[in-house]
C-alpha cells in the first residue's frame, strides 16, 4: 500500500527481503486482539474523524509483542497477527498526522520506512511488515484488507482479522474492496481499476512467487481477478487504473 513511485517500492521490497526474517508459523496458539478491536469499534461509530485520539492506544497495542514467539501460531492465526499489526501502525502513522495537521501520511518523516513495533525481538516497519512477513504468506487478496490511511486506500474492517474465520473475511473483503472502489466496469468495456492493481498484480497473477515485482500484463491481470469483478469480465476492452489519493482518511466499515 505504499508506493508512490516504482523505484520506491522495489527498493523498499528489495531491502527488506534481506534484512527481515520470514514469517513463522505452526502451533496452536491465539492472539488477543481486543484491544486494537476496541479502538476500531469507536472509529467506526466516528468515522475516523478523531482518529488522532486513539494514537496512546493504537501504540500500546504495538508494545504488546516484543517478546511474542509468533511460530507458536497457526498459519491462519499468524497472517491475521501481521495484518491487525500493520493496520493498527498505518492507523497510529494516520493519527500523527492528523494531529500535526499534515495532509497526508506521507507528510510524516519515515513513515513507511521507521520502526513501528517490534515484534520477538525484531524491529519492525510498515514496509518490512508487509513486503517481508504479510506478502511471504502468498495470499493476494490482503491487498484489499491492509489500510494506509489514505483517501484511496480500502475500506478498514471494524473488527480485527482473527484465524478462526480467515479465509471468509479476506474474501468478504476483496469482494467489498472491488465492488466499492476496486474495479469499475463501464458501459463501454473500460474496467478501471485501483491502483493497487498497478503496483501488486503480479500477486494476483503469481501468488506463488510472492513477493513479486515483474510486471503483468493486462489481460493476465483481469484473468487472475476476474472472480471479484463486478460483472462478467469478458466484457473488458479495456484497462485503465485509477490516480491514487493520498489525502488524509480513516475509513471503517462493517466487520
Amino acid at each position: 500500500m505504499d508506493q508512490p513511485g516504482f523505484i520506491r517500492g522495489l527498493w523498499s521490497v528489495g531491502r527488506s527481503l534481506i534484512t527481515i526474517r520470514r514469517p513463522r508459523y505452526g502451533g496452536s496458539r491465539t492472539v488477543d486482539h481486543s484491544g486494537f478491536g476496541a479502538i476500531l469499534a469507536e472509529l467506526a461509530s466516528s468515522d475516523g474523524t478523531d482518529l488522532y485520539q486513539h494514537v496512546a492506544g493504537l501504540k500500546s497495542y504495538l508494545g504488546l509483542f516484543s517478546d511474542f514467539e509468533q511460530s507458536q501460531l497457526s498459519r491462519d492465526e499468524a497472517l491475521a497477527f501481521w495484518v491487525n499489526l500493520y493496520n493498527a501502525g498505518a492507523l497510529a502513522l494516520a493519527g500523527e498526522a492528523q494531529r500535526s495537521g499534515k495532509t497526508s501520511v506521507l507528510g510524516v518523516p519515515g513513515a513507511f520506512s521507521g520502526p513501528v513495533a517490534v515484534v520477538d525481538g525484531e524491529t519492525l516497519s510498515l514496509d518490512a511488515i508487509e513486503h517481508a512477513k504479510i506478502r511471504r504468506f502468498k495470499d493476494p487478496r490482503i491487498h484489499s484488507a491492509l489500510v494506509c490511511g489514505s483517501v484511496s486506500c480500502p475500506t478498514l474492517r471494524s473488527a480485527p482479522f482473527d484465524g478462526h474465520d480467515l479465509d471468509s473475511q479476506l474474501e468478504e473483503q476483496m469482494a467489498s474492496f472491488m465492488a466499492n472502489s476496486g474495479a469499475k466496469l463501464h458501459g463501454d468495456g473500460t474496467l478501471e481499476l485501483s491502483r493497487v492493481f498497478l503496483w501488486y498484480g503480479a500477486d494476483f497473477a503469481r501468488p506463488q512467487r510472492m513477493p513479486t515485482i515483474i510486471p503483468v500484463t493486462k489481460s493476465r491481470l483481469v484473468d487472475a481477478i476476474s472472480s471479484w469483478i463486478p460483472r462478467a469480465p469478458s466484457a473488458v476492452t479495456n484497462v485503465v487504473f485509477q490516480s491514487y489519493d493520498w489525502g488524509l482518511r480513516c475509513s471503517v466499515g462493517a466487520p
